[in-house]
């Protein structure tokens, strides 16, 4: 029985210690960029990214910003995976009334572009 019970808080503290950490900024992640205008000619869309945080045990206003700076490392790193440096028309789609006061997870999505430096 008390082999059960060390099992279960051992599982229980691992779950906990996965779920409460953030995206961090990877190294290609820090290359990236937020644009607000249109990308010029001399850059090539690549295609969408879509970067999650989770805010089961965060919440929405955690250290640093919270979850949507967990998300946006997020679509910065998977920018960065597919070759871009440049980020376009980035929007939340799920930050609505209900995300105010509950901690649902948080989403951005964006375009990706490779630009010349």
């Amino acid at each position: 029985m008390r082999l059960i019970v060390s099992a279960g808080m051992i599982t229980a503290a691992l779950l906990l210690a996965g779920c409460s950490g953030g995206n961090e900024l990877s190294t290609g992640g820090q290359n990236v960029r937020f644009v607000e205008e249109q990308p010029g000619s001399q850059c090539q869309l690549i295609g969408t990214a879509t970067g999650k945080q989770s805010n089961w045990l965060s919440g929405q206003h955690g250290e640093e910003g919270g979850s949507m700076r967990g998300a946006a490392n997020a679509l910065r790193n998977q920018a960065a995976a597919m070759g871009g440096n440049v980020l376009h028309g980035v929007t939340s789609p799920s930050q609505n009334i209900i995300s105010s006061f509950v901690p649902t997870a948080s989403e951005m999505t964006g375009q990706v572009y490779k630009c010349p430096n």
